[in-house]
């Protein structure tokens, strides 16, 4: 670690006219190698859940079968009981924790949780619990990102980026789709769009990629055949799949946060065992369907082969769905991307076949019904919708299945929501006392531009040829305390209230602008921008010109601190004469005549 930062010191050095790297250009760098570490975590964090899962699981003799249902109840609450003596911050969803860090701690995360999340997920996920290890991942690498952080001295600004880089370098190499990685991190940890730094977040998941693939192979999780997809018609079944899917969806959301509520309301020591009560159901369901045991990346190979019966996959589906609600509500660690992902497919594969008996035309092939069951579950549990899209992509490698996955999850989306407003993460932070932003809140919530708050009139321009008199009669008026004075065409200036009415004072009322007073130049702006940028603006110059970007000198309007009061929805209130004493003759103290 050391010689990295000296290299990088080196590099920001280096140079006869200056630093080789600039901040930005170190920031990039910084990337990369949080992307390399944190896909080396990841890879041993796979290895280490395989390892105990051949240990615990598939290892047992057929004589000991009965020993599987012990399996699950004894690493669940093994590590609920590491998390509740050793490790708290280990504690939740990884990608709360990783919001909390960005929006509440300035990428603060302690490095503790990354060792804590890695043993009781191993614990909780290598014996068989139905949870996902793709949320720890996404904690682990966000860890990662914020030691390599203070290790090189960031800025606070630069901290509160450096997580999502993190995640976006866990969650990447844990399921190895660099893209839906990044989209992930931009829906659900950041909730935003960030530009600034989108280029670092895709540095760290192609990194962390590159590395997980480099030492456990090539090849995606799943092995997807080729996709066939039949008439158009058939559409109406990708609909129905989404219609399913997202009522589906909404109802696990529902009810696992309504578990997970009630036994946070349990005295901590009561909540000890819960664990080993939800993984003996585990086991116990699992000893006669072995496939809804760990995350379940084989059984999803399996459907998308139509190596299962379709009743059989809706069996699967309901029983996964149940355990992890069972398992989340009650604290089991780990995390719920697998388990949406194994329930998805198998809704998708059974709906397929039992549309392949009574749906009259041609159907697609059982593996586009289950990416495209994939991809509505994820998208109706987790509300992310452009990543469910890419993720499906990434894994088919085809284009042909795009449009049957674009209907399905929005109209999985539009049910889910209209069930549930929030997504499972966002009910799990206010269960937790937070308030973290969504990215479904901020499109609620459009941003105001200029020209919803400009006036497309002239009234507060005049020419710099009219008299002092005049110009005061028009800024009189007005509510404005100042004029935007157009002294050639295209060319504007200002000039305050208080400037016209000295000027009249000392008796230039009659002489013209130009000659009498002066004036300061002002910027334009357009109409497309943010108003949040207009209002920066505002705080230098009193008004300003709103211009068209096809001719700048073609003016539109004007804007004023005033313009934008009413588009916010602020109003001036005037302090009342009978609390403040001010402005009645009637008032003690008050000024006669």
């Amino acid at each position: 670690m050391n010689t990295i930062r000296e290299i990088l010191g080196k590099l920001s050095t280096m140079g006869k006219s200056g630093p080789v790297l600039d901040e930005p250009q170190r920031f990039l760098l910084l990337s990369i190698i949080i992307g390399i570490f944190s896909g080396l975590v990841v890879v041993c964090f796979h290895i280490s859940i395989e390892l105990l899962n051949w240990i615990t699981i598939h290892s047992l003799a057929p004589g000991a079968k009965y020993l599987t249902p012990l399996w699950p109840a004894l690493g669940g609450v093994a590590a609920y009981l590491l998390v509740f003596f050793v490790v708290p911050t280990a504690r939740g969803t990884g990608v709360n924790y990783t919001k909390t860090a960005v929006y509440a701690s300035d990428g603060y995360i302690p490095f503790r949780s990354v060792l804590g999340k890695f043993a009781t997920s191993t614990l909780s996920i290598g014996t068989g619990n139905p949870m996902g290890p793709e949320d720890p991942a996404l904690q682990m690498g966000a860890g990662i990102a914020s030691l390599l952080g203070r290790i090189f001295h960031l800025t606070r600004d630069h901290m509160r980026l450096i997580a999502p880089i993190g995640a976006a370098a866990g969650i990447g190499a844990a399921f190895n789709t660099p893209i839906a990685a990044v989209l992930f991190v931009m829906e659900e940890v950041m909730s935003a769009w960030n530009a600034g730094v989108l280029g670092s977040i895709v540095l760290s998941s192609v990194s962390a990629v590159v590395v997980s693939r480099w030492f456990l192979g090539d090849e995606v999780l799943y092995q997807v055949p080729e996709i066939e997809v039949g008439d158009y018609s058939e559409l109406l079944l990708y609909a129905a799949i989404g219609a399913v899917g997202g009522w589906l969806s909404a109802l696990f959301c529902r009810y696992s946060i309504m578990l997970r509520g009630r036994i946070l309301k349990l005295r901590e020591r009561r909540r000890l065992w819960l664990p080993a009560v939800a993984g003996l159901a585990v086991g116990i369901v699992g000893t006669y369907a072995p496939e809804t045991l760990g995350a379940g990346y084989q059984v999803i190979d399996g459907a998308l082969h139509d190596r299962f019966a379709w009743n059989l996959l809706l069996v699967l589906g309901l029983l996964k769905l149940l355990s992890t609600a069972l398992c989340f509500g009650c604290g089991t660690p780990g995390g719920l991307f697998a388990p949406t992902l194994f329930v998805g497919a198998m809704l998708g594969g059974g709906l397929a076949g039992l549309a392949q008996l009574v749906w009259p035309l041609s159907t697609s092939s059982v593996a586009a019904y289950v990416l495209v069951g994939i991809g509505v579950f994820f998208a109706g549990v987790f509300r992310a919708p452009m990543t469910s899209v890419f993720m499906v992509f990434e894994l088919s490698a085809s284009y042909v299945v795009i449009l049957p996955v674009m209907i399905a999850n929005t109209i999985a989306i539009l049910v889910s929501r209209r069930m549930e407003h929030d997504s499972v993460f966002q009910m799990a932070a206010y269960q937790d006392g937070l308030d973290l932003p969504s990215i479904e809140d901020r499109r609620e919530t459009p941003a105001l531009n200029v020209e919803d708050a400009m006036q497309r009139t002239r009234d507060l321009v005049v020419s710099d040829r009219i008299s002092v008199a005049e110009a005061l009669k028009t800024i009189e008026s007005s509510d404005a305390d100042a004029l935007l004075v157009e002294v050639r065409y295209g060319q504007w200036r200002w000039v305050g209230k208080r400037e016209l009415e000295r000027a009249k004072d000392n008796g230039d009322e009659h002489n013209s602008l130009h000659k009498t007073m002066k004036m300061w130049p002002v910027v334009r702006t357009y109409p497309d921008l943010p108003l949040d940028q207009a209002l920066r603006k505002l705080a230098i110059y009193p008004a300003l010109p709103v211009t068209s970007r096809v001719n700048p000198s073609f003016l539109l309007g004007t804007l004023t601190l005033a313009d934008v009061h009413r588009a916010y929805g602020i109003t001036r209130q005037e302090p009342k004469a009978e609390a403040s004493g001010v402005g009645s003759s009637s008032a003690p103290g008050a000024p006669q005549g």
